[in-house]
């Protein structure tokens, strides 16, 4: 029986596990519990607050391809228990990835939260839609971006996996915001001061 496992870890890999001494601690994992294929409360939510995926395709004869995907925080959508689609934005009209799908449905997600150091590994097949009724669901109205199409990706495993060594970055109007209340802040501290140096007395 294929378990999620299997769809990240090939007999191969599992070699490689096994000689460099990692494969023991994955085999009791994966006896324990297999990588999910549903969206869960908590990946909704992860997904709704994600600005920013790489997306990888193969084409047919196995040239590998990873495509960056963003839009406001929400930009991908929980169609189902185990669909997740998107708005696919005009860009440079190379069509890689769409070429990519029409010849190997395979595909990967790779979703990161920089800010809080965490990322999201998702394995599975999508296909691009033209067709409104399908795109609708997944249209951001405030984003002003002109939709192509829209990529429907049906999950068949997903997994997370530690923050070690991803840099910790925050976007860039988290940290105006910040400042901004700094400078506020700052500037209600210069006010009170001075009006307790205009309190005392003069010589």
């Amino acid at each position: 029986m294929l378990r999620n496992f299997d769809i990240a870890f090939s007999p191969t890999t599992k070699s490689v596990q096994a000689e460099r001494g990692s494969r023991m601690a994955y085999a009791r994992r994966a006896e324990e519990r297999d990588l999910g294929d549903a969206v869960t409360p908590d990946i909704a939510q992860y997904l709704a607050e994600a600005n920013s995926a790489y997306l990888a395709t193969v084409s047919a004869d196995g040239q590998p391809y990873v495509q960056h995907r963003g839009g406001p925080a929400g930009f991908l959508k929980v169609v189902d228990e185990h669909t997740i689609g998107f708005a696919d934005y005009a860009g440079n009209r190379q069509y890689i990835t769409t070429g990519n799908l029409q010849d190997n449905p395979k595909a990967f997600l790779f979703v990161m939260d920089y800010a809080h150091r965490r990322r999201l590994k998702i394995w599975g097949v999508a296909r691009t839609t033209r067709d409104p009724e399908e795109i609708a669901p997944l249209i951001d109205v405030d984003y002003p971006a002109k939709i192509e199409q829209a990529i429907l990706f049906r999950i068949t495993a997903w997994d997370r996996n530690c923050p070690q060594h991803i840099p910790q970055l925050f976007p860039a109007e988290a940290v105006a915001a910040a400042l901004a209340e700094l400078e506020a802040r700052n500037k209600a501290l210069e006010a009170e001061l001075a009006a307790l140096k205009a309190k005392i007395p003069t010589a």
